[in-house]
């Protein structure tokens, strides 16, 4: 397949609808600050009724941690994209000369990577301010205790967090943001060894279960993301066929990546909450409805990928696929917000 690009008369008809950008930006605003209030008044909402208590402050260490994990997706989406991006034939050699031509990369849209790590980096210190007060939300500044994070295991992880982010960062703006993708692998390393202290049993097994799943969800949603940003740049410039050919590329990938962040999702809640409970403690406890909440989600998520999927191999117009595609992107936005939640939440007693 050869990437042309369109002539006079007939670009015009190939340019994506500009315009309404403003309507665009709001709409994600309204969106972004609905996902908030899921950490926000997600703690009090769960535990009503379950007679559990949860610590001061859950709400905003659960949006932090929200923050954090969207943080991750937006580089890490953005890297894997960008990969496939140069299996698309005629993606470099049709574009403009003195981009792709220069660099050997397919053309792609302005990169979020430094903004999203510019925003974890504050929510990685806000997490360690509160590991720094003995995991409590601290009145004043006079109550951190900054040099205590290097005596315990959980500030030592919290520092490396928010340095990790700082780096990314920096390699994001520099001449090789590929680099970015080592810093944020130390963060995915760090997240899955605070998800599972030391006491917890086999918190080894735990810590490669959150790994991987974590892993894999960080390149389901960034990737989705990112692809739908790209298609809409090459829709203006090679037509259909580019797009397509990535949005397909990303699907074959993505069905895997559901599979294990399944298979590990389910293993995760089992070694949380045995067989013979799951059933009573999804209703019963707080960690139970987040966690339905969450499966919800993601079956509604699946079935919105299933039917991009079909549009993409039988629809006419295969670019048909990107409407629910934008919606499967919402509701990924809300499993990161779920996630976030589940954090905060006190965990299910193994009963």
């Amino acid at each position: 397949m050869t990437l042309t690009r369109p002539t006079p008369g007939v670009a015009d008809a190939r340019e994506p609808v500009r315009g309404g950008g403003a309507g665009r930006a709001v709409a994600a605003l309204v969106l972004v600050a609905l996902a908030a209030l899921i950490p926000l008044l997600g703690p009090s909402t769960a535990l009503h009724g379950t007679g559990e208590a949860v610590a001061p402050g859950a709400g905003g260490l659960a949006l932090l941690r929200a923050v954090l994990f969207a943080a991750l997706c937006v580089p890490i989406g953005e890297l894997f994209v960008n990969r496939l991006a140069r299996s698309v034939p005629g993606a470099v050699e049709g574009a403009e000369a003195g981009t792709a031509e220069a660099t050997g990369r397919p053309v792609a849209p302005r990169s979020w990577s430094a903004i999203a790590a510019a925003a974890g980096f504050v929510a990685a210190l806000g997490l360690a301010s509160v590991v720094a007060t003995g995991n409590l939300v601290p009145d004043r500044l006079s109550d951190i205790d900054a040099g205590g994070l290097y005596a315990s295991r959980d500030g030592k992880i919290a520092l490396l967090e928010v340095n990790a982010f700082l780096v990314a960062g920096l390699c994001a703006l520099s001449r090789r943001p590929a680099t970015q993708l080592w810093p944020l692998a130390a963060v995915v390393v760090a997240e899955a060894l605070r998800a599972h202290p030391a006491t917890e049993h086999t918190p080894l097994t735990g810590s490669g279960l959150t790994l991987v799943h974590l892993t894999c969800a960080a390149l389901w949603v960034g990737g989705l993301l990112h692809a739908l940003r790209t298609q809409r740049l090459w829709h203006g410039r090679y037509g259909t066929e580019a797009g397509a050919a990535l949005l397909g590329l990303y699907a074959r990938v993505a069905a895997v990546l559901l599979a294990a962040i399944t298979a590990t999702g389910v293993w995760s809640s089992l070694r949380r909450m045995p067989p013979e409970t799951i059933l009573e403690q999804l209703t019963a406890t707080a960690y139970g409805r987040a966690l339905l909440a969450k499966v919800l989600l993601v079956a509604a998520v699946a079935a919105l990928a299933l039917s991009a999927r079909q549009r993409l191999r039988r629809a006419a117009d295969p670019l048909t696929a990107c409407a629910p595609a934008r919606v499967e992107v919402v509701a990924l936005g809300l499993v990161v917000a779920v996630s976030g939640l589940l954090t905060a939440l006190p965990l299910p007693i193994r009963w």
